[in-house]
């Protein structure tokens, strides 16, 4: 399994959880269900749900903080998701390249997005907060 089909059943479930109010284990175990994991793969899907679900607050707050004439519950589903999986990883998973966290937001925004712009607006937030990031770490 790839880590591309880990972040999208890891943003099913993040989706299911935004959107259906579930709990994350329930949106985990049933987006778990169609394939065969490793026991890695597993763990790493469980991490990205599990720790996007457990700092919701200070992802939300940075994405607001990199809207421009925007509101986060103004942003769709898909888009409020992917911004979250990626700066996730963007801030709390070093193990993991910036620009692999932004291109697979965004491959996953072409994708799933709703209109052909989520992909500049993704990339846009994603590289200000990246930029923001590399700052504090000068």
């Amino acid at each position: 399994m790839s880590r591309r089909l880990a972040r999208e059943i890891a943003f099913k479930a993040l989706f299911q959880v935004d959107i259906g109010k579930c709990r994350a284990e329930m949106a985990l175990r049933h987006s778990l269900e169609e394939f065969s994991f490793k026991n890695e793969e597993e763990i790493f899907i469980r991490d990205l749900v599990e720790g996007v679900v457990e700092r919701k607050a200070i992802l939300d707050e940075t994405i607001k903080q990199h809207l421009v004439k925007w509101e986060l519950d103004r942003l769709s589903a898909v888009d409020r998701n992917l911004l979250r999986l990626a700066l996730y990883e963007i801030i709390y998973r070093s193990d993991i390249p910036h620009a692999v966290s932004i291109n697979e937001a965004l491959e996953l925004a072409k994708k799933y997005g709703s209109t052909g712009e989520a992909v500049g607006f993704i990339n846009g937030i994603l590289d200000r907060a990246v930029g923001e990031a590399l700052k504090g770490e000068s």
